[in-house]
Formats: structure tokens, sequence, C-alpha cells
């Protein structure tokens, strides 16, 4: 073992992705882990106190990766309607492609991230308060009418369940999703917009 490696809770996390795509959720450990690491699995424990903290990280960094491309939309500039639109359908292609391109480590990380319910609910207010922040920018703008912005970013985030969340994976693939999608973001992005001025 190379206990003078400087381990930093990136790497270990890092390592922890591959050992889970290796060994799978149930048979992957913490040992797992430092066997791969080269230190012993005292080291790992040092900066996650038990297996759980070690999952919920791993299922947070999963998050905040999915999160990154929706954090730069909602924070551009440029038109808010645009803006919206594109945040919307990057949030649903972002699930479709980690479902179809890798099935087994969706499922890996749908089951990390049902154990770590905070992280969950922090990642889902993050989303919905990019949501809000593109809504208020369009209000600003004079392109949307909406009364509290919250509230709206609430349910637009609700009305497009079946295009992010994972219980509606199965769906994603079916071909006439993109037309569903198309139809459903349409009127949605009809409800909030200001009424053109005469």
């Amino acid at each position: 073992m190379n206990e003078a490696v400087v381990l930093t809770p990136e790497r270990i996390l890092e390592v922890t992705e591959d050992v889970l795509r290796r060994f799978g959720l149930t048979k992957a450990t913490v040992v797992d882990v430092a066997r791969a690491l080269d230190v012993s699995h005292g080291s790992v424990y040092r900066h996650f106190p038990s297996k759980a903290s070690l999952r919920q990280a791993v299922a947070k960094r999963w998050l905040d990766r999915a999160n990154a491309p929706l954090q730069q939309i909602a924070e551009a500039s440029g038109p808010a309607p645009a803006r919206l639109e594109k945040w919307v359908r990057t949030m649903f292609e972002i699930k479709r492609q980690k479902v179809t391109e890798d099935p087994e480590m969706f499922q890996t990380y749908l089951t990390l991230a049902r154990e770590a319910c905070q992280a969950v609910k922090a990642h889902r207010e993050r989303l919905m308060g990019q949501l809000a922040h593109i809504l208020a920018d369009g209000v600003k703008q004079g392109a949307f009418q909406v009364t509290d912005v919250n509230v709206a970013a609430r349910a637009l985030f609700d009305a497009t369940t079946r295009y992010h969340h994972p219980a509606h994976a199965d769906e994603w693939t079916d071909p006439e999703t993109p037309a569903r999608f198309d139809a459903l973001l349409a009127l949605l992005l009809k409800s909030v917009e200001a009424p053109k001025k005469r």
C-alpha cells in the first residue's frame, strides 16, 4: 500500500465511480475503493466517515455535474424566452443521454440519489432557482408576464416532470416523445409570454 499518496475527496470520488462501474452498487465496498487507490480503507474514511457519506458524496457529485450546463444557461445573458427553452431542452437531453448511453450507471446513480435525499432536494431547489432567475429576467425584459417567479418556476418544473424524472426514463426512448415534448414546451412558453403590445 502506498500511504504516501496525497488523497483528495475529488480523487476518492473519481475512483469510487470507477469501482461502482466495475462492481456495481451492491458489491462495491470502501475496501474496493481503497484497494483501487492503493491505500488503506482508513485513509478513505478520513475523508468520508462512513460508506453512506461516501455514497451521498458520489450522488451529489453526479447531480452537480448534471446541473453545470443548466447553471450556465440560467446565468447567461440574452433573451429570456430563448434561454428558458434552451434550459428545458438541455435538462431533458442530459437525462435522456445518461439513460441511453450508460443505463447501468444511470440505475446506480438513481439508487444513490434515492439514498441521498438531502442532495436531491437541494439539487431540485437549485434547478427551480435557475428557472426563477430566467423568468425574472424575462419579466424585466418585458417578454414574460409572471406574477410570482418562484411559483411559476415550480409549476414549469412540475409540468415537465415526465421529461426529467427518472421514474419516466423508460418513456424517453419512445419515438413519439420528442413531438410530445415539443408540444408541451410550446404550451409552457406561451403560458408565460407577455401579451403583445398593440
